[in-house]
């Protein structure tokens, strides 16, 4: 199951850089990541989540969540 961390970084408008430093980690570790080329231990997904706002958990969603669609009135 790939992690939906690039799915979260665009989201939040972060480059892989500035996410990377946001979270003091490897820019390249950030792309492995997205890549699927590595697994992220549960400290650097710590870190990410608390940059993205997000909980740790949603990155194993099974599916990008999606927009709510505004109501019209």
């Amino acid at each position: 199951m790939p992690i939906l961390l690039r799915h979260w970084r665009v989201q939040r408008g972060y480059s892989v850089r500035e996410l990377a430093k946001r979270a003091g980690v490897g820019y390249v570790t950030v792309i492995r990541i997205e890549n699927d080329q590595t697994s992220p231990t549960v400290s650097m997904l710590e870190k990410l989540a608390k940059v993205l706002r997000i909980d740790v958990w949603e990155f194993f969603q099974t599916a990008p969540p999606r927009r709510q669609k505004r109501r019209q009135r």
